[in-house]
């Protein structure tokens, strides 16, 4: 096969596990996670869904956990995702009934099913996307599967809940077929990093971490769920289509946005837009004018972030053999997150007549994850060191990270030997990489990084290489800030 067919087979293959990842993830949204359709069949029955979403949420985090423990292969996680899929179809289709023990039964069991369906997905993710194009395809999964969601909520509404139930089963349907499709090789898998005592250790506690950030993230959609959105039901006319539409313009203009682009600045913005929500929405009244601020806001934030998490999921795929594993563990996370936020936000709502009692636990919440953001970009920078979202330095091209550095000494003043270790640095080097290229020992090189931090003024390599991106021209002349 020549180079340029194989080339073209990869591509076709990442947009078909686009395609399929799309549609069943289209239908999760619409249905069974806090889903329009679901409160839509409630309503109509005259039940309240709030009796489902809550055991569903937690059926769904089982089956993320689950799937690594018996998904050992590409091969079985087809199999799965069609197993998946297929009961899915089926538990649907018993909402055509009355309400009944069968609708419990059949939803908890499609939340766990897809739950596995979505981490073992994962496997397609890691060996069908190429490692510098997995943000870009996380982006536009998400995106499609917004897309997609809006369109069965404005079916739901406009034209009535069995019809957006009929057109959430033609969806995965859809999936069905275009899953069937889905190659169970592993052409574009690549060398997994070396799985020794010391790699196995370095792994778990970013991933640890980054589930920690993802839960405490994850909160403020789950207070969302239960304070915001109901504040604003009467206005289904606008949230039925404008909900996802700020989270959808976010994965796109993050998608698009330049490699060199500094995202971590980003990340901070976001974080304060998720507060700016929770403010305004304790503030202002309950207008649609109102509703478009706080939800752009809100939306807006949560489209920053589960880009920046999942992308950064879709990095750690290659630190394990089972990418079904790593997939559910952190997704489950997102789950677990949202599952906390919305019974905080029920209880402290239903405890107080203080509507602001949520919200202020919100602002909590958003300064913790604050808090948890720059000791996550350090431990991340050191495994992932060429994902957008932690830094730029290292994609340049080496005659600019020549020059950059070059400037850097003569502000400084580095001595010759400082400057040889920095410019390792800036490349993601270890310090026991580093004692290996220069031939001297780790302790060595651990005291030079100290008086190059120390002459920087920062305290980690972070803070070193956001300190080089503050000059956006390599070529300018040097820095005259004076310390």
């Amino acid at each position: 096969m020549s180079e340029g067919t194989h080339r073209t087979f990869k591509i076709d293959n990442r947009r078909l596990s686009i395609i399929v990842f799309s549609l069943f993830f289209s239908w999760l949204l619409a249905f069974p996670f806090e889903g329009k359709i679901l409160y839509a069949l409630a309503d109509y029955h005259h039940i309240s869904a709030r009796s489902f979403v809550f055991g569903t949420m937690a059926a769904h985090f089982a089956g993320l956990l689950a799937c690594g423990l018996f998904v050992k292969n590409i091969r079985t996680a087809k199999k799965l995702i069609l197993i998946s899929i297929a009961f899915c179809i089926l538990a649907s289709s018993a909402f055509f009934q009355p309400p009944s023990i069968l609708w419990t039964v059949a939803l908890n069991s499609a939340a766990f099913l897809v739950g596995c369906c979505v981490a073992a997905w994962g496997f397609y993710f890691k060996h069908y996307t190429p490692k510098n194009e997995r943000i870009k395809t996380m982006a536009d999964g998400l995106i499609f599967s917004n897309i997609l969601m809006i369109l069965l909520n404005l079916t739901t509404i406009y034209i009535s809940p069995q019809a957006g139930l009929g057109m959430s089963i033609l969806v995965l349907g859809t999936s069905f077929l275009f899953a069937i499709k889905l190659p169970v090789g592993e052409a574009l898998e690549v060398p997994m990093v070396p799985s020794d005592g010391e790699t196995r250790i370095s792994k778990a506690g970013p991933l640890g971490f980054l589930c920690l950030f993802i839960v405490a993230i994850s909160i403020n959609a789950g207070l969302m769920y239960q304070v915001q959105a109901p504040a604003f039901a009467h206005l289904e006319w606008l949230t039925s289509w404008y909900g996802a539409a700020p989270y959808i313009i976010a994965l796109v203009i993050m998608r698009n946005l330049p490699r060199k682009t500094n995202r971590s600045y980003i990340l901070y913005v976001a974080i304060a837009m998720i507060g700016f929500s929770f403010i305004a929405f304790l503030l202002m009244g309950r207008s649609w004018a109102e509703y478009i601020v706080i939800n752009t806001l809100m939306l807006g934030a949560f489209g920053v972030y589960d880009l920046f998490w999942w992308s950064i999921l879709g990095e750690m795929l290659e630190l394990d053999k089972n990418p079904a594993r790593i997939m559910g563990i952190g997704l489950s996370a997102n789950v677990l997150g949202v599952l906390l936020g919305g019974l905080i936000g029920n209880a402290t709502a239903g405890a107080s007549a203080q509507s602001q009692n949520p919200t202020l636990l919100a602002l909590g919440v958003v300064c913790f994850t604050l808090v948890l953001l720059p000791p996550l970009h350090s431990r991340l920078i050191s495994l992932l060191k060429n994902h957008v979202y932690l830094t730029t330095i290292i994609e340049m091209p080496t005659q600019d990270q020549t020059m950059l550095i070059q400037k850097f000494n003569t502000y400084e003043k580095l001595t010759e030997r400082e400057g040889e270790i920095a410019a390792l640095l800036i490349q993601g080097k270890t310090y026991k990489m580093i004692s290996v290229e220069l031939h001297v020992s780790e302790n060595t090189i651990k005291t030079h990084v100290k008086n190059i931090y120390s002459k920087a003024g920062v305290q980690s390599r972070t803070e070193l290489m956001n300190l080089l991106l503050d000059i956006k021209n390599p070529y300018a002349d040097p820095i005259n800030t004076e310390k």
